[in-house]
């Protein structure tokens, strides 16, 4: 086992590893899936390298609703392998992999016709409730109008006419997608951000590596593998036409819109789950906050930067606002984020009826593809992708185990939370916010406290952003691979989308606490808080706009923070 710690110190080392070893597998992406499936190798003894072109989640993996769920809707659509799949990686996430990260949240679900809707959606729940096996959420509770008002107080008394309340969970997808890949470097895998793909190596018929680019700094090395799986999500068409073999499927872009309001503004103890004529869409609390959401339209547009719309917002209000007795307006909103599900793409033309399963295929000899699926299942998904390499590694391939592997931060976990009092006195800080801390990093919380031993500003909360203190940006720089401003603010924490300015006002406060950790100067510094700045005001701008090629050209004007990245495919 080596260190998990993906600091700046370690980029030297990786990047020499890169060059000059011999891997069983290359892994293209920084997902969760591709995070996933370096876990899943490295755990099964094999020599595993995970590169990404930007940061670890920086795609759709911190832009999901951040729900491990089932996916109640998919019973109707008769899926009921995939949802009975999620419900166990559900129940496996709460209890054994990652307890620290995922947790249980309730949700309504408002009943509007007599007579038939009760027993309908009961028994979908009952099959819901039943089908993961073992279970560490509460059944199925059902409520009269009055029970459901008294939940949930926000909605108009003529919405419902009764609820039944059901449990699911939720996690940071960024934080766990980002300790899913610290925890394969915790088992040998070289991981790797900022490192794009520039092209793939061959001999003779086969695929035999890539050729990366650091893009921070230009250089190029190849990396030689005896196998590369692509686990780039929406980009999977583009670098199947990088590798120059055919692609066994193909992939189309879903944007979902997701919007942030203060919690006091829909006074609620559970979340809320209501039908829409295109799909459902959920209220889910999310800490002092409640994200509601989702859209769910095709996009052709940048795929690293989906934009929102108006319009997407608008829909979004006017569908909640169709139960809520006081409606939300857009003065209400504190953050906007659009994400892009990659669906395989089918015949049907509406992608909320696409189908959620994956797909994986061995698309050339050296060469695994593997797209589609939802973030849940990525444990599932990761094991088939390395399952499918089989062919191209030598020796036998023993058998998954992540499963049994928790991650980082697990450990330990539980027994620390019944002592948050003692170890809050010992640094000074309220219980509370050491528990916050318990469910950011777990065990791991030793090493984020320690960066404050003899720097006490450090154990204060960040100015403009309180939810967060100091030495949670300073670990985000130390030990998380955080390289620039934005990975702080946007995914390490989620800043960007819990404060009414976006991290505007304190991105030079942050800029400056990770300057030493990442080596900047004054003129870094000042280069890193103007791109954070224009990313959001564009973001801000596009999400005035009425259409997607509007938004799209308004948010793709501001500069990249990692300004060497071309286009996947030239």
């Amino acid at each position: 086992m080596t260190e998990a710690k993906l600091g700046p110190e370690a980029r030297e080392e990786t990047w020499r590893r890169l060059g000059a070893e011999t891997f069983d597998l290359v892994v293209i992406g920084g997902g969760v899936v591709g995070a996933g499936t370096a876990l899943d190798a490295a755990t099964r003894g094999l020599r595993v390298a995970l590169v990404e072109a930007r940061d670890l989640a920086s795609g759709t993996s911190s832009r999901s609703s951040k729900l491990f769920h089932g996916g109640l809707r998919y019973l109707e659509q008769l899926e009921f392998g995939l949802v009975r799949e999620a419900l166990r990686e559900r129940e496996l996430m709460l209890t054994r992999i990652a307890p620290h990260l995922v947790k249980p949240v309730s949700f309504l679900y408002p009943l509007q016709h007599r007579v038939w809707e009760r027993p309908y959606t009961a028994a979908g729940l009952f099959l819901y409730d039943t089908m993961g096996g073992a279970r560490s959420v509460p059944g199925q509770k059902h409520l009269t109008r009055a029970g459901a008002l008294r939940l949930v107080p926000a909605l108009k008394r003529d919405a419902l006419i009764g609820g039944i309340r059901y449990y699911d969970s939720q996690a940071d997808d960024a934080r766990h997608t980002m300790t899913v890949a610290r925890t394969a470097a915790h088992y040998g895998a070289v991981v790797r951000t900022s490192t794009q793909v520039v092209g793939f190596l061959r001999e003779a018929d086969r695929v035999s590596g890539v050729r990366v680019r650091d893009v921070e700094d230009g250089r190029e090395t190849e990396v030689h593998a005896n196998a590369v799986i692509n686990c780039t999500g929406v980009w999977t068409d583009e670098l199947q036409r990088l590798s120059g073999s055919r692609g066994r499927f193909r992939v189309r872009a879903s944007k979902g819109v997701h919007i942030v309001v203060p919690r006091d503004r829909i006074v609620s103890e559970s979340g809320l789950i209501l039908r829409t004529e295109k799909s459902v869409l959920f209220v889910i609390p999310w800490r002092n906050h409640w994200i509601v959401g989702t859209t769910d339209t095709d996009w052709h547009l940048d795929l690293a930067h989906p934009a929102a719309t108006k319009n997407d917002i608008d829909y979004i209000l006017e569908h909640v606002n169709s139960v809520l007795a006081t409606p939300l307006t857009h003065d209400d909103i504190e953050g906007v984020y659009a994400g892009l599900r990659p669906l395989l793409a089918g015949e049907s033309e509406e992608t909320s009826k696409l189908s959620r399963e994956h797909a994986v295929a061995r698309v050339a000899p050296g060469l695994v593809a593997i797209a589609g699926g939802k973030y849940t299942t990525y444990r599932v998904m990761a094991a088939d992708a390395v399952d499918a390499a089989a062919p191209d590694l030598p020796g036998r391939l023993q058998p998954s185990i992540t499963d049994k592997v928790p991650l980082l931060g697990a450990d330990g976990y539980h027994a620390l939370v019944n002592q948050a009092d003692h170890l809050a006195a010992q640094h000074g800080l309220h219980p509370y916010r050491v528990r916050h801390l318990l469910d950011r990093y777990g065990s791991l919380v030793h090493e984020v406290l320690a960066l404050g031993d003899g720097k006490p500003e450090l154990l204060r909360p960040i100015e403009h952003a309180p939810d967060y203190l100091g030495v949670e940006a300073v670990y985000a720089a130390s030990h998380e691979g955080a390289l620039h401003l934005e990975d702080v603010l946007a995914r390490r924490t989620r800043i960007s989308i819990e404060y009414p300015h976006r991290g505007v006002d304190c991105a030079e406060g942050v800029a400056r606490m990770v300057a030493d950790v990442l080596g900047w100067s004054e003129e870094t510094v000042r280069r890193e808080v103007e791109v954070y700045t224009a990313r959001v005001a564009a973001e801000r701008d596009s999400q005035t706009q009425p259409s997607d090629e509007a938004a799209d050209k308004r948010r793709s004007s501001a500069p990249e923070a990692r300004a060497l990245l071309t286009a996947p495919v030239g």
